[in-house]
């Protein structure tokens, strides 16, 4: 069964949608943060971009996938079929690929990707304007119902075209990812250290990466240069004099 979803986008980690849009409990909260930090993850190519199994306990899973800078996550019981879950995860995205990417650049704060009310918006700004904001409610609007309505096709495994579903396409799942949770949780805690380790180094030694020391080396560089020079020269003019008393 799919429990939650999550839409965010990629370049940045903002989570813009969610269902169910409020927490019915607390194992549903303790997910959500799951799922954000999976999409941070990914935005910071940590975790590929391409479709994905991310294991967890308790008989859990999330799968996701990534396209055009979206990602899409569900977490679902383990039992739940992974073909399923991606071709719900396939509809939801088919569906956000009729809605214009650069509006959903333009939102800016986290879930805000759902549906408000429009009575008030039209009396706030120009009709030039008002097209653009009257697109936006839309848009929340098909985030907050399109979920929701995808996700009723897929409850019952059961249902003709769920079977059809599973029947075809047997390859597809060659070409999903597999990942640990504890395994991304740890690497993300040794690169967390690994980054203060290396903050904590540098303002132990400031001169390291600084200006000052690369102007050092600089100069290092250019004098031994010099020095080269000069005793290449000396071999040089040492040989034709000795040349010339000679021969």
């Amino acid at each position: 069964m799919v429990k939650l979803t999550v839409v965010g986008r990629v370049n940045d980690g903002l989570p813009i949608s969610q269902w169910p849009l409020y927490e019915e409990d607390g194992d549903n909260t303790i997910y959500k943060q799951h799922a954000e930090f999976l999409l941070h993850e990914i935005s910071m190519a940590a975790l590929p971009p391409s479709a994905t199994t991310i294991l967890l306990p308790h008989h859990h899973c999330f799968n996701y996938v990534v396209k055009n800078g979206v990602c899409f996550i569900t977490l679902c019981d383990a039992l739940y079929p992974r073909k399923l879950a991606f071709h719900y995860l396939q509809d939801l995205q088919k569906e956000f690929d009729k809605i214009d990417l650069n509006l959903v650049k333009q939102i800016t704060k986290p879930y805000s990707f759902i549906k408000f009310s429009n009575q008030s918006s039209k009396f706030l700004f120009s009709s030039k304007e008002f097209s653009s904001v009257w697109f936006l409610i839309n848009l929340f609007y098909v985030a907050d119902n399109t979920i929701c309505n995808i996700r009723r096709q897929y409850m019952d495994t059961r249902t003709q075209a769920n079977l059809s579903k599973l029947k075809s396409n047997h390859k597809q799942e060659l070409h999903v990812h597999t990942e640990q949770m504890s395994l991304v949780v740890e690497w993300r805690r040794r690169s967390d250290m690994l980054e203060r380790m290396m903050k904590a180094h540098k303002s132990a030694f400031p001169v390291w990466g600084s200006q000052t020391l690369e102007v050092n080396i600089y100069r290092r560089v250019n004098c031994k240069k010099s020095q080269r020079t000069f005793i290449f020269l000396f071999i040089i003019a040492s040989y034709f004099h000795f040349v010339t008393l000679y021969f």
